[in-house]
């Protein structure tokens, strides 16, 4: 650590990295040494301490694949075989790592990036599949577990941000690839206070603006109220129910004073452009940017083109450059700011594609080998992991599924995998079940 400046870290993953929610509750409240919680809103309020606590935040961006993106024609291509379509694979700046000729531009940045070649789950109906991808487990009824982001987001949250500490970004806020998560049951147990922020195909929060006939003080008066009458409320019912609809008037008040962040057209039409004029990549843009500004974890979803069982290669050749795009940019950008070091992000579906080609000229469901990337905070460089067979039927080497996979991004972000969930009369829960093992590999 760097002893003149106490909020710089140099290594992704210290105990003693950020000022998050958890360890401020912790720590506070007893002994003569106390700091008062007036003092740390102080703090926060001094736009120099605010600034550095930001960057010193780690993070996390979700490039979600809904539909279950093909192995073949991103990272783990098999030309000339059969199975591996029309395609032909391209040298990385890895040493004997090669992917798909749609991928030029990660091609070139492969050294900065990791991939697994050989996940390994077992369900193949998307709505199950992705649950448990978002959840890193099966359902124990009649328990829910909160997807990742909540609990990201609960964990990694700044102290007064107004800025929500889950995001979702979802140009089919109605689609059917989530049309399993209600509003309540993101977050499970943690509470729906944790769950996402999710927003559609527009780029602007809609309807969070004051109205200009509320001066300030109205407006501060009206809060003020409001929050009175709701700790009653609260303290009467003593219900989660309460709590949760408290919580939920706390967002909205964050929204309204962080409502331009969400505005693309804010941001300059030449970073725009780079990123492509597609809501997916206009999307990761803005997580860029949300992130940049405090937000702890942002999901990118861009529907379901990934599921392709009719005209796969017709499909493919237009959603994997896309792809390809989006990841070079955000990662140059990321670096550029100083900010990867700091933020983790992973590119993943559900699950992969048949090795085979259906009746239909597509490639259909596949669980038992598929790949994903991540780069970023905690995640060495230029590491590819696992390997399947010549065709990709099957993985023959280090198989890793849900458990490990979660226990990952929890250990690269500093968090313990293997921590019980706080959760006074129920079972046992931890982040990650049966101490299932981290990718060792992947961690810096």
């Amino acid at each position: 650590m760097d002893k003149s400046n106490p909020l710089k870290h140099d290594q992704c993953g210290s105990p003693e990295h950020g000022l998050h929610r958890r360890r401020f509750l912790e720590g506070l409240g007893g002994g003569a040494g106390a700091i008062s919680a007036a003092s740390w809103a102080g703090l926060f309020s001094n736009p120099i301490f605010a600034e550095q606590t930001k960057r010193a935040q780690k993070r996390c961006i979700l490039l979600w694949l809904c539909g279950g993106p093909s192995q073949f024609e991103s990272w783990d291509p098999k030309p000339g075989r059969l199975t591996g379509g029309p395609f032909k694979s391209i040298p990385t700046t890895l040493p004997g790592i090669h992917v798909s000729e749609l991928m030029p531009k990660c091609a070139k940045i492969m050294h900065k990036l990791s991939v697994v070649r050989s996940m390994k789950t077992d369900l193949e109906n998307h709505n199950t599949a992705i649950d448990l991808l978002n959840r890193g487990d099966k359902p124990r009824p009649p328990f829910v577990r909160p997807t990742l982001g909540s609990v990201l987001g609960q964990q990694l949250g700044q102290l007064d941000s107004p800025i929500p500490n889950f995001i979702l970004l979802d140009p089919c806020p109605e689609g059917n690839e989530f049309k399993g998560f209600k509003a309540g049951n993101w977050a499970g147990w943690l509470g729906a206070e944790y769950g996402p922020v999710r927003l559609g195909g527009q780029y602007k929060l809609p309807d969070v603006k004051r109205l200009a006939d509320i001066t300030t003080a109205d407006h501060e008066e009206r809060e003020l109220l409001r929050q009175f009458i709701g700790r009653k409320y609260e303290n009467d019912r003593k219900s989660a129910a309460a709590a949760s609809q408290n919580a939920a008037f706390a967002r909205v008040k964050g929204l309204m004073s962080c409502a331009d962040l969400f505005d693309l057209e804010r941001l300059p039409q030449k970073d725009r452009d780079r990123y492509g004029p597609g809501t997916f990549g206009l999307h990761t843009l803005l997580s860029r940017h949300l992130v940049e500004n405090g937000a702890p974890f942002v999901m990118v979803a861009n529907g379901m083109p990934w599921d392709s069982h009719v005209f796969h290669n017709e499909i493919y050749q237009m959603v994997i450059p896309d792809l390809d795009n989006i990841i070079f940019q955000l990662m140059t950008d990321l670096e550029e700011r100083g900010m990867l070091k700091d933020t983790l992000v992973v590119a993943m579906g559900e699950f992969g594609r048949t090795p085979g080609i259906n009746a239909a000229r597509g490639r259909d469901h596949y669980p038992q080998a598929w790949s994903l990337m991540m780069a970023g905070c905690g995640i060495k460089q230029g590491v590819v992991v696992g390997e399947t067979d010549k065709d990709g039927y099957g993985v023959i080497s280090k198989p890793y599924n849900e458990r490990n996979l979660f226990a990952t991004i929890f250990a690269a972000l500093g968090l313990d995998p293997h921590k019980q969930y706080n959760l006074p009369g129920l079972p046992e829960f931890h982040y990650v079940e049966e101490k299932s093992a981290p990718i060792h590999e992947l961690l810096a």
